[in-house]
């Protein structure tokens, strides 16, 4: 199933291109490489099996083992990280030896000198793992999803897992095969880089999990080898180009007392134990959390704030008939410039200890914890891997990115900016099936659409690099 739009051939009028734009013949030669079928195969070999986060090494295998033999030319590794993890990398080194007098289009054509590498970047962990009996308690529903569909005739996808983060996973690997096939046999000189991660997804470190304690897969590349000089983050998101991106923390509150028999409740501290009370705990967090997101108002100027409590945690399932001595309650922060974590922690703890005093909970042991995941990150808007991205979108749908504002999602995007790396993110929505909201729908059509863009913006890169090339230029 190939792209459905056609892509046509530069004119050539007395064997003269009509075009002076280095970039077109190089275009469509990726656009032409960019089959539908090799992302449905990419998204199957994603979805055949499970991959938390710290457990992607069976998909990091399915996956390299098919792309050796479509791409043989690139350089396809899968990089073990922790005790079940993975990175699958793909490398693709040019250098101007290998370079013919002529690039697609009868244009001479160099890479530009000082682009430098580019690092395509998505992840292979899903947010959850599709475990039933574990994602129930998140989920509500306590049967497995449904494998994944694929209609020919409506041209959609279906499944668990394609938001986060299979489908742009695939829709990346294919852009930036098809950018490298056409370079390659252009022999034009580049340096490309694709990474799709192990332990790209956010747990909590009070988990105290293997799924928590996972390494992060970009950490752990950016840890053995070189900095990449731009990268572009595929995940689903927005319409529109993110520069900006927040970042995210973990806090735990935790509150203790002397645990009591169910039949001794009247003589628990507090009286009838510590659930009993944790709706004054909730609306306390809820007071706080409104005051704490409404003094952030316009802080980001794509991104916002925000805070949650997604879990609580206390007593025994098994002995029900024992109150509780301790509970704790799990929430999560997307943070904007400017927070410091420490205070949030304790800006939260503050609030507690006024809103609880006098009442029934003022007693117990109250500590509150927090752990940074990544603080948050922006890249200049006029940066080079920025503006090669808008000049994509914009030539894929006709008119500039959308703006952006009040986005809360935090990727790994965060982590390469605090490496010092310019980055861009642009990808997919996905809609949720309405049979099943575990599973996510998306068109072929439109993994085909960002595919081509994600080969543009490498092509771009390749030829301009660090020119300032507008989007109405070409």
């Amino acid at each position: 199933m190939r792209a459905t739009r056609p892509i046509a051939e530069p004119e050539r009028n007395s064997g003269e291109p009509v075009t002076t734009d280095p970039l077109e013949g190089l275009r469509s030669a990726a656009h032409g490489a960019i089959d539908g079928e090799r992302i449905v195969e990419a998204v199957r070999l994603l979805a055949a099996g499970p991959s938390p986060r710290g457990a992607e090494r069976a998909a990091a295998d399915r996956l390299a083992e098919w792309a050796r033999t479509r791409w043989p030319q690139i350089s396809w590794r899968r990089d073990t990280i922790g005790a079940a993890g993975a990175n699958l990398v793909a490398t693709s080194a040019q250098g101007d030896a290998d370079q013919p007098q002529e690039a697609p289009g009868g244009h001479p054509l160099r890479g530009a000198p000082d682009g430098g590498e580019l690092l395509l970047y998505s992840h292979l962990d899903t947010s959850l793992p599709g475990d039933p009996e574990r994602d129930r308690w998140t989920t509500g529903v306590d049967t497995a999803p449904a494998p994944l569909t694929v209609d020919r005739e409506s041209g959609t996808l279906a499944g668990f897992g394609l938001g986060v983060a299979r489908a742009p996973a695939a829709a990346v690997l294919a852009g930036y095969a098809a950018a490298v096939t056409a370079l390659r046999n252009a022999g034009v000189p580049h340096r490309l880089t694709l990474l799709l991660a192990g332990g790209g997804t956010h747990a909590s470190p009070f988990a105290a999990t293997p799924e928590s304690a996972a390494p992060v897969g970009v950490e752990e590349y950016l840890r053995s080898g070189p900095r990449p000089d731009a990268a572009v983050v595929a995940k689903c998101g927005p319409p529109g180009i993110l520069y900006e991106e927040p970042g995210a923390a973990f806090v735990r509150v935790r509150l203790g007392t002397g645990y009591r028999p169910v039949l001794a409740r009247d003589a628990a501290p507090p009286a009838g134990g510590l659930i009993a009370h944790l709706g004054e705990v909730i609306g306390v967090l809820e007071r706080w959390r409104e005051r704490h997101v409404a003094a952030r108002a316009g802080i980001g100027g794509q991104i916002a704030a925000e805070a949650g409590i997604g879990a609580v945690r206390g007593g025994l399932a098994a002995k029900p008939d024992l109150l509780p001595g301790v509970v704790e309650l799990h929430l999560y922060l997307v943070t904007v410039p400017g927070d410091d974590v420490a205070r949030i922690s304790a800006d939260i703890r503050a609030a507690l200890e006024t809103g609880l005093r006098g009442g029934p909970l003022e007693g117990c042991a109250l500590s509150v914890a927090a752990r940074t995941a990544h603080p948050s990150g922006a890249t200049p808007p006029d940066a080079p891997v920025v503006r090669h991205a808008a000049a994509a979108w914009t030539r894929e749908h006709g008119a500039a990115p959308p703006p952006i504002s009040g986005w809360k999602g935090s990727t790994d995007g965060v982590v390469l900016r605090g490496h010092g790396v310019p980055t861009v993110r642009v990808g997919p929505a996905v809609r949720a099936d309405p049979a099943d909201p575990r599973r996510d729908v998306i068109e072929l059509d439109t993994l085909l659409r960002f595919a081509r863009i994600y080969s543009e913006i490498v092509v771009r890169h390749v030829v301009y690099g660090e020119s300032a090339i507008e989007a109405s230029q070409s």
